[in-house]
């Protein structure tokens, strides 16, 4: 039985284990199975490795993104670039690190670029931000990171005014902003100035549409959730994992 599964501290909603579940039913791929592995200290993941020698693939999720690459014997070039993995492969009992992240967003908001949509503001500056970021670079689209406590390069949300929100025709929520059960959150921007020319993404996939899509869907803009981003990342997985 090879088998598959999910390492991340609390673990109580799991996307993974329902994907690849049903993954595994629809496709009547009978001798895999998926788990939820909560750690809540990295320093448990040899132990983990030790107690489950059947362990075929991992994905890996909050907070151990950044904090699993020590315990890995090698790391692909995008995860390294991005310095975040989702997605570990076990081959002959050695471990190697990769990140779908940016797979997932990339394949996801590519089919709704226009020509106008050639600068971003990315919201937030935690794990998953950083493949949003490697990801729009790659498609050759400027990016400039916003955070509540900006450093180097980075944007506070004060800064976001009229002529910032006219200059970067895409914006990126990678914050928790506006997850159920808190669903009356958003991020903080002056939605006013959005047009029909912007593209909001939002990560959050739970509810379908966050107060920031229907804020920008007033203004007239495109807006897409994360829903798409999470199953493609997992059939990246799933293909390197079979590779």
């Amino acid at each position: 039985m090879r088998q598959f599964g999910l390492i991340g501290y609390p673990l109580g909603h799991s996307f993974s284990k329902g994907y690849f579940t049903r993954k595994f039913e629809l496709e009547g791929i009978a001798n895999a199975v998926y788990e939820n592995f909560e750690l809540e200290n990295i320093q448990s993941f040899p132990q983990l490795l030790q107690t489950n020698p059947n362990l075929k693939g991992l994905n890996v999720t909050i907070p151990h993104k950044q904090s699993i690459i020590p315990f890995l014997d090698d790391i692909d070039f995008s995860a390294l670039m991005i310095r975040a993995v989702n997605t570990v492969k076990f081959t002959k009992g050695k471990t190697k690190g990769y990140n779908t992240d940016y797979i997932g967003f990339r394949d996801s908001i590519k089919p709704l670029l226009q020509p106008q949509h050639t600068k971003a503001l990315v919201l937030g500056t935690g794990g998953s931000s950083k493949a949003v970021v490697f990801a729009l670079t790659q498609m050759g689209i400027e990016v400039q990171q916003v955070s509540r406590e900006p450093k180097d390069a980075e944007i506070g949300y004060a800064a976001i005014n009229a002529k910032a929100i006219q200059a970067h025709s895409i914006i990126v929520n990678t914050t928790p902003l506006g997850m159920y059960p808190n669903v009356e959150a958003a991020p903080e921007i002056p939605y006013q100035y959005i047009t029909s020319q912007h593209l909001l993404f939002d990560l959050v996939y739970n509810p379908a549409e966050t107060l920031f899509l229907q804020k920008g869907k007033a203004q007239g803009a495109i807006a897409k959730n994360g829903q798409e981003m999470l199953e493609l990342q997992a059939e990246a997985a799933w293909k390197i994992w079979n590779s």
